[in-house]
């Protein structure tokens, strides 16, 4: 078998092997479900969270190669001291996931301060602080052997930030942001070999929909059970999305498969969106 041919068979084998990639929010849905398919590809991860605990306990699951650590994207210090415990650790960052968010439900009328600014405290400026924080210092890092990329970031958006949501102008509002943000960073990132892209999840079993339907149905005088019918209506494929949906597609996006997407938003959603 030739170099080359050794090489590709490798690559499809465990085509993230040993490369450190971060994910934030990873304690729970999108972003345990992405941990854990990033390391089952190969990847040395670093599960971080709010939730200590659940990272914690998200990296045991994973096995001795993950680590956990907490961080509050809210807080530049907080990124900062993460990214810096990353590479004295391991050396380098490969792959960013920013994925840590928030959501509440209001009508536009109703909506106060608060629950605008928490909203955007996390989903906008905490995505923008995460991505600069690590994106510092992937410039800063040789292209490994054998890659064509310094790092990749990877940040979740929603499907939101393409179909304006009702009852959730301040969650679209921010994730219009994220989007924003991926394409103009993925511009000036590329002349120093970094990717920068998006995924937009639709209607996702997670703890978070479970919320957002129990907010929804109250707002709107429904049960439950009609608001996910509802959703299911909406999702050509016929069924709520899984966390793993969006993690298989996030691993994609890390892979050197993807080494010549820049400033996509790739719409994840079972065809609930095709704009």
């Amino acid at each position: 078998m030739s170099d080359t041919a050794a090489g590709n068979e490798r690559r499809h084998e465990a085509p993230l092997q040993d490369l450190i990639a971060v994910v934030t929010g990873g304690a729970t849905g999108i972003g345990r479900a992405s941990a854990t398919e990033l390391a089952a590809r190969g990847a040395r991860v670093w599960v971080a969270d709010l939730d200590e605990r659940g990272a914690e306990e998200a990296a045991r699951a994973l096995g001795d190669d993950t680590r956990s650590a907490w961080v509050d994207v809210t807080r530049r210090d907080s990124l900062e001291s993460l990214a810096q415990r990353v590479v004295s650790v391991d050396g380098r960052v490969d792959v960013l996931l920013a994925n840590a968010g928030v959501s509440t439900m209001n009508r536009f009328l109703d909506l106060t301060d608060q629950e605008w600014d928490h909203t955007f405290a996390v989903n906008a400026r905490g995505t923008f602080l995460t991505l600069q924080t690590f994106a510092r210092h992937m410039v800063e890092q040789p292209i490994r052997e054998g890659h064509a990329l310094r790092g990749k970031i990877i940040a979740t958006a929603s499907m939101a930030a393409r179909i304006a949501a009702p009852l959730l102008v301040h969650y679209s509002a921010s994730k219009f942001a994220v989007v924003g943000l991926v394409q103009a960073a993925a511009k000036e990132l590329a002349r120093d070999a970094i990717t920068v892209n998006a995924v937009n999840p639709g209607y996702v079993r997670t703890a978070m929909q479970e919320r957002e339907v129990g907010w929804e149905a109250t707002l709107r005088g429904l049960e439950p059970g009609e608001v996910v019918r509802e959703y299911v209506a909406q999702t050509p494929l016929g069924r709520l999305e899984l966390p793993a949906d969006v993690a298989r597609v996030v691993a994609f996006l890390a892979s050197q498969d993807a080494d010549f997407l820049t400033g996509e938003v790739i719409e994840v959603n079972g065809g609930a969106c095709t704009t």
